[in-house]
């Protein structure tokens, strides 16, 4: 793992920590296409007064309180759909590093872009969730559910234009940011990776989505050669035609901005590589700071997707629900040493499901001892529960019934989340 401090004006101090064993977990695959560009779709939040201001929260998330801070733009406009940028932190750094900007303040604010967004048009809200341990280890696919959790109370509370939902990260905060392109690629538009690795997973990984990398030649943390790996898989997702990308020499002190060809519309691939270490930040004249060429590259990159626009003319006379893809109820009934959980799941989506996994996690002491109409795996912690071969389909609106007996060492809870082919259920 790696550790970062937070950025100076004039540089970055990284200090590398060695460790012995690293486990790379991602969460639950998604099987659904990315959104389309060009066709804006509203949250449940938009008309009504914001249920979210800005500043630091909490919010519960696969039974643990995460936080996380928001940053509203100026003369928020409820009847406006916003763009979203989730702006993950790296290792040893801090959600409040990355709103902040850290000693560079409001110039180095999400990487530099608050401010460029502030300048045209304040068109984007900005969110940045804090990971456990200062990192993004996401074990068990934890941090990932985070994210699900965190874009789902943002639908909520606010208006925001669901084809605009973007992520970056700079190390281990790029690696949480492939971690998104890889899973969540039906509910992110695009992410830009800041010298990244593939430190926090990559379930799934063969859908499309908008991909930018930046990496510097002379990396000696996570060298480029680890970030050439994260681009080239979206480079084969996305269609691209498949090339060397030029980079500059060391020495020389430039960057190469190259935009792949060939690609899916609406699915680029950039990369830009440039003469330096492991930074967010760097100057073509020596050293990094906010004047760096990076947040421009990453603004116009961000920004060719539209979005985050002038208000529209109307506003929804009804707001929109919640979009939960599944519902989920589980019915407990408990013994001395023995329960048993009847669950029955709806698909709540507009789109059949064609064989399921639900995915939860038991709360400890119990052990699942049988089952009926499902698979169960493994038996204790985070289980997953497959269909049996007569009830793998479920139309929308339809629902299937299934459960499980198992002892308990004293706690008879029920799971505080459920996940359905790696998307979030709503539990009631």
């Amino acid at each position: 793992m790696f550790h970062q401090r937070a950025m100076s004006r004039s540089r970055f101090v990284i200090a590398a920590a060695a460790a012995s064993a690293v486990v790379f977990l991602g969460a639950a695959g998604i099987a659904l296409g990315g959104p389309e560009a060009g066709t804006a779709a509203a949250t449940a939040g938009c008309g009504k007064a914001p249920a979210l201001t800005s500043g630091q929260h909490t919010i519960s998330s696969g039974g643990q309180s995460r936080s996380y801070v928001l940053r509203l733009p100026p003369n928020y406009d409820s009847n406006r759909q916003y763009r979203l940028f989730v702006g993950f932190h790296w290792r040893g750094g801090t959600a409040n590093d990355v709103d902040s900007g850290g000693s560079d303040g409001y110039n180095w604010s999400y990487y530099g872009l608050r401010k460029l967004s502030d300048a045209a048009n304040n068109g984007t809200i900005f969110v940045a969730p804090q990971g456990n341990g200062n990192g993004w280890a996401n074990p068990g696919g934890q941090d990932l559910r985070f994210v699900d959790d965190l874009v789902a109370l943002l639908d909520a509370g606010l208006c925001i234009d669901t084809t605009q939902r973007f992520a970056g990260g700079f190390s281990y905060g790029g690696g949480m940011s492939y971690a998104v392109a890889c899973a969540r690629a039906n509910v992110f538009r695009a992410v830009v990776v800041y010298a990244g690795a593939q430190l926090s997973g990559c379930d799934g990984g063969t859908q499309p989505i908008g991909y930018m990398g930046i990496h510097g030649i002379s990396d000696n943390v996570l060298g480029i050669g680890l970030g050439r790996g994260l681009r080239d898989t979206f480079v084969r997702n996305n269609g691209c035609a498949a090339q060397n990308a030029p980079e500059p020499s060391a020495g020389s002190r430039r960057h190469v901005v190259t935009t792949y060809s060939g690609c899916r519309a609406g699915y680029p691939v950039v990369w830009a590589a440039f003469d330096g270490g492991h930074t967010p930040g760097p100057i073509d004249s020596g050293g990094d700071g906010w004047q760096t060429w990076t947040s421009g590259e990453a603004w116009k990159f961000l920004t060719q997707f539209g979005g985050g626009g002038t208000p529209p003319s109307t506003t929804p006379s009804t707001p929109l629900p919640t979009q939960w893809p599944c519902r989920v109820s589980d019915t407990i009934n408990a013994w001395a040493e023995g329960l048993t959980s009847n669950i029955t799941l709806t698909n709540t989506s507009t789109t059949p499901v064609d064989g399921w996994s639900l995915v939860f996690s038991l709360p400890g002491g119990q052990t699942i001892r049988g089952g009926w109409s499902a698979t169960y795996s493994p038996s204790t912690g985070q289980v997953t529960a497959t269909n049996a071969p007569y009830n793998g389909q479920i139309a929308p609106g339809a629902s299937v019934t299934f459960g499980f007996q198992a002892t308990h060492t004293g706690g008879i809870g029920k799971p505080d989340w459920f996940s359905l082919n790696g998307r979030t259920c709503q539990i009631v």
